[in-house]
C-alpha cells in the first residue's frame, strides 16, 4: 500500500510567501509532519526570481523534508538554480511549451530523479514522461487520474476540508496531496495523518516497535528520557514519561512528559513555544529508559539556558577532536572576523582584498597541497591541507556557504 503524502503549497513573491517569513512558515511545515514542501515561483522577473532563489536556498537549510519547486522556469538555467538552492524536484510546467521542449535536455544533464511534471490535463502527458522524470503534480480532477499507475502522483487539489483531503487520498492513483488548505501556521498535520490512518489510509506518522508494555517503568509507572539535539549529540535535559505521555508523544510528534511535581502532562513548549519535534527514539538495553533525539525550538532549559547541563561540577582540560564540531567552530571564527573585523587579522586582510585574492590564495593553497602529496612524509600533506581548508572555509564565508550545505550535499550524492 501506498504511503500519502501531504504537501503544503508555497506560492512565492518578492522573496516571501503570502507576505509572510518563507523560512519560518517552512520550518513550521517540516516540524509539525508535512512530508514535503511545493514551491511556485510568482516572480515577474529575473530579478524577482533571483530574490526567490535565495529564499529557496535558506528553506533548504532549515527543512529536513523534500522541496519541490517550479514556476518562471524560462531556461535549463533556471532548473540548475533551483535544484543547487537545494530542492530535490524542479517542476516543469508542461502548460508552457518552452518547459516542454527542455525536458530531454535537463533530465540527461540533472538526472531523471531530479525531475517532476505539473500538468492539468491527460493531454499534455506523453508515455516518455517516466523515462524524463520521477514524479507529477496533477491539477486535473480530484477523483481521476489517467497515469497514477506510471509514475508518483501528488494532487494538486483545492480540497478544503478534512475529509475532501480523505477522498483524494482514497484515490489508489493517489501518493500524496498539494493543497492551500495546509498553507498557514495552524495546520495540524499530525492530527489530519491519524484521521487518515484510522481510515485506512497508509501514512508516515510515528509507530514504536515496542508497546508500553515491554518498557520496565520505575515503581511511579514512569520511565527517565534522556533528550538529545539530533543534530549535535549535545544533552539536553532529562524528563520522565507514563504511558499516556509517551503515546501523546507519538501521536503528536512533539516531545510530551509527565510532571512529577504537578502530577500532570505536559507537552514541552506549551506555554514557552520551546517545542522539541521528535526525530528519534530509543530504548536501553534493559527497557527501562529513553533516548530522544528532538529538533530543539530555544531553549531546553526553564532558565533560558540551551541545556539544562549548563554547570560544571569538575572538568579536565581536553582538544576537541571531533571533526565536525572543530570545522564548524573555526568556521564561526571566520564569519565572526567578516562580521566584526579586528585589526591586524590575516583573516580581515583576505576579506578586505576580496573575492580575487581568496580565490587566488584558495589556488596556491590547493598547489602546495599536490605538491606535499608527491613527498613520502605524510606530515606535509596534514600541514597544507589544514592551510586549504581554512583559505576554502573563507571562501564560503564570502560565498554564503556554510559546513550544513556542504555535509547536506555529500549525504544526499
Amino acid at each position: 500500500m501506498k504511503i500519502k503524502h501531504l504537501v503544503p503549497v508555497m506560492p512565492v513573491r518578492n522573496g516571501k510567501v503570502n507576505g509572510q517569513d518563507g523560512v519560518k512558515l517552512a520550518g513550521f511545515y517540516s516540524d509539525n509532519g508535512a512530508d514535503a514542501i511545493l514551491v511556485f515561483d510568482l516572480s515577474d522577473s529575473d530579478e524577482e526570481h533571483e530574490k526567490n532563489i535565495l529564499l529557496l536556498k535558506e528553506m533548504a537549510r532549515r527543512v529536513e523534508i523534500p522541496i519541490y519547486a517550479g514556476g518562471h522556469i524560462r531556461r535549463v538555467e533556471d532548473v540548475k538554480k533551483i535544484l543547487y538552492a537545494g530542492c530535490q524536484k524542479a517542476v516543469l510546467n508542461y502548460g508552457r511549451s518552452s518547459n516542454v521542449e527542455m525536458t530531454e535536455e535537463v533530465s540527461k544533464r540533472f538526472g531523471q530523479g531530479k525531475i517532476a511534471f505539473s500538468i492539468s490535463d491527460a493531454a499534455q502527458y506523453t508515455d516518455k514522461l517516466p523515462e524524463y522524470g520521477s514524479m507529477i503534480f496533477w491539477s486535473g480532477s480530484d477523483s481521476s487520474c489517467p497515469f497514477g499507475e506510471k509514475m508518483p502522483v501528488i494532487s494538486v487539489s483545492s480540497a478544503a476540508t478534512d475529509e475532501d483531503i480523505i477522498n483524494v487520498l482514497s484515490n489508489k492513483w493517489a501518493d500524496g496531496i498539494a493543497t492551500a488548505y495546509f498553507s498557514t501556521e495552524v495546520a495540524d498535520f499530525m492530527s489530519l495523518k491519524q484521521k487518515c490512518a484510522d481510515r485506512g489510509l497508509q501514512m508516515d506518522v510515528l509507530v514504536s516497535s515496542l508497546s508500553w508494555e515491554q518498557f520496565r517503568p520505575n515503581s511511579d509507572g514512569l520511565v527517565p528520557v534522556v533528550v538529545q539535539d539530533y543534530r549535535t549529540d549535545e544533552v539536553l535535559m532529562l524528563a520522565y514519561m507514563n504511558e499516556e505521555a509517551f503515546y501523546t508523544t507519538l501521536k503528536l510528534g512533539r516531545m510530551t512528559y509527565w510532571s512529577r511535581s504537578r502530577q500532570e502532562l505536559w507537552t514541552k513548549g506549551m506555554t514557552s513555544g520551546h517545542f522539541q519535534y521528535v526525530k528519534q527514539l530509543s530504548i536501553d538495553c534493559d527497557n527501562d529508559t529513553i533516548l530522544a533525539k528532538v529538533s530543539q525550538v530555544g531553549a531546553a532549559c526553564h532558565t533560558g539556558n540551551r541545556t539544562c547541563f549548563y554547570r560544571d561540577l569538575v572538568k579536565k582540560e581536553f582538544n576537541n577532536v571531533n571533526p565536525l564540531e572543530v570545522f564548524e567552530n573555526v568556521y564561526q571564527i571566520i564569519k565572526d572576523r567578516k562580521e566584526h573585523p579586528k585589526e591586524g587579522s590575516y583573516t580581515n586582510y583576505l576579506f578586505d582584498k576580496g573575492i580575487d585574492k581568496i580565490l587566488k590564495k584558495v589556488g596556491e593553497e590547493c598547489t602546495e597541497l599536490v605538491i606535499a602529496a608527491k613527498n613520502p612524509d605524510p606530515e606535509e600533506i596534514k600541514y597544507e591541507m589544514s592551510d586549504f581548508l581554512y583559505h576554502a572555509m573563507v571562501l564560503m564565508v564570502e560565498r554564503g556557504v556554510t559546513w550544513e550545505d556542504i555535509t547536506e550535499e555529500l549525504a544526499n550524492r
